[in-house]
């Protein structure tokens, strides 16, 4: 009998554990799909089946009416939003409420999640304050040249490709063009990816984008059974250990101060230089209700992080980028035509060199890039987590902290309501004149208000 009764327990207990908060957006009027014990609404995306912006898609094509969509990830409840309004709000209006992006575990644990597109709170605030700095216009027009070396190594690596004929992969020339270029306006390193397909960042940037077993399955129980999570190291502990690793020896070959270079790990070793980074902080208040002062350590673990971040986010977004408009161009030629005539005439003018000038000059090839960034962003999905009880405007809804929030991108950027023939690649959708017809909060390649890309910067810089 007293087994009976331990087994019917435990089976109580697994049937609350497994459906606990699955009542959350029925309680709100929230329109949602049925959630399935355990899993929600996510299984297929827990067992890999189904990527975060193939759910976000489907959960936007699913409720055509609906402003916002609940869903459950495992008994996590999430809130997709429908509507370009309610996105700026979140992302700028009332960025006080959403500043975590809830993406990072326990940087303690996992510390290359210190990087600043995973931290939150105070270490993200201070971090960022701090980097921006690195992307100035005199910083960008200082590496140009280097830019413009590994884009000449490219060319004839390209021109080669083209003289021996044959297919080529250029998704994996992007790539390790990608590396070269980072490795050298970053790090000072020449890497020679684009010549050495076998180099050690590319196959780094190989590794950081590998979704290993033994990875799916920490992730699977790490987002299923919180009591586990300061147990459970999720990432490859390769990754980390190499990027340490190298962080610490280009530090010691500058001698632990800026070298000159004006790259990214000098403004690093600046930082660490200037010693402890003190700002009010946006977590914490006094009664008053001004903001406690705050500080952060540059060490090596907080660098490290921000160097994973620097190579990881640039290798991929750059590269995919690049390679999907390059794409897109191979099946619209007259494009081609355009932007090969244009970089021709503008080239002309700097006596048939590249620089930082004469790109700010090609008009269609900018175009041509946002298009592409349109159709296929780098980042299908932004998420912000609610981190104080919050009441969306003219909604009777209000959601508690800890209520992650997802504004699907690629949804929003591909929706014929807001872009005609949308999966249509038209550049001249990002003309002057068509931009300002634009709702700006359905165009989000690089996110939005002060947790927006850093990246960012590099493009409007340019095109500015």
């Amino acid at each position: 009998m007293a087994l009976v009764l331990i087994l019917l327990a435990l089976a109580l207990f697994i049937y609350y554990y497994g459906t606990r908060n699955h009542d959350y957006w029925a309680k709100r009027n929230v329109k949602h799909d049925p959630p399935t014990f355990f899993f929600g609404n996510n299984f297929l995306g827990f067992v890999g089946k189904k990527s975060f912006t193939d759910v976000s898609l489907n959960m936007y094509d699913s409720f055509p009416n609906e402003k916002l969509v609940g869903y459950y990830r495992g008994a996590t409840p999430e809130l997709y939003i429908r509507d370009p309004e309610i996105v700026r709000n979140i992302l700028t209006t009332d960025f006080a409420y959403f500043h975590r992006r809830g993406l990072g575990r326990d940087p303690d644990v996992e510390p290359l999640l210190l990087s600043i597109f995973h931290v939150d709170g105070d270490r993200w605030k201070l971090a960022r304050q701090r980097l921006t700095p690195a992307f100035t216009t005199a910083r960008l027009r200082g590496m140009f040249p280097l830019v413009v070396r590994c884009a000449e190594k490219l060319q004839r690596l390209a021109e080669d490709k083209a003289r021996s004929g044959g297919p080529c992969d250029v998704r994996d020339l992007m790539a390790r063009f990608t590396t070269d270029f980072i490795g050298a306006c970053g790090f000072g390193v020449d890497i020679d990816s684009i010549n050495n397909e076998h180099s050690a960042f590319r196959d780094i940037g190989k590794l950081v984008f590998a979704r290993p077993l033994g990875v799916i399955v920490k992730s699977i129980l790490w987002e299923l059974f919180p009591i586990l999570r300061s147990a459970i190291h999720v990432s490859d502990p390769r990754i980390e250990k190499s990027i340490i690793e190298f962080v610490k020896k280009i530090r010691e070959e500058r001698e632990f101060k800026p070298s000159g270079r004006n790259d990214f790990v000098d403004l690093l070793l600046e930082l660490e230089s200037n010693g402890t980074m003190i700002g009010p902080s946006i977590e914490h208040y006094h009664d008053d209700g001004s903001p406690v002062e705050v500080q952060l350590e540059m060490d090596i673990k907080l660098m490290a992080a921000q160097v994973f971040i620097f190579f990881a986010a640039g290798y991929e977004t750059s590269s995919s980028t690049t390679s999907y408009t390059l794409h897109e161009l191979a099946y619209n030629p007259e494009y081609q035509l355009k932007i090969q005539e244009e970089i021709d005439t503008v080239l002309r003018k700097y006596d048939n060199k590249l620089c930082y000038d004469a790109i700010a000059e090609m008009t269609w090839l900018n175009m041509a890039f946002k298009e592409s960034m349109r159709i296929f962003p780098s980042v299908g999905v932004l998420t912000r987590v609610c981190a104080r009880r919050y009441r969306f405007p003219d909604l009777d809804l209000t959601v508690d902290p800890g209520v992650k929030v997802v504004i699907p991108v690629q949804a929003l950027q591909t929706d014929e309501q807001y872009f005609d023939n949308p999966l249509v690649f038209r550049p001249e959708r990002f003309s002057p004149t068509e931009v300002g017809k634009q709702h700006k909060y359905t165009y989000l390649p690089f996110g939005d208000g002060p947790r927006a890309c850093i990246g960012e910067f590099n493009f409007v810089q340019v095109y500015s």
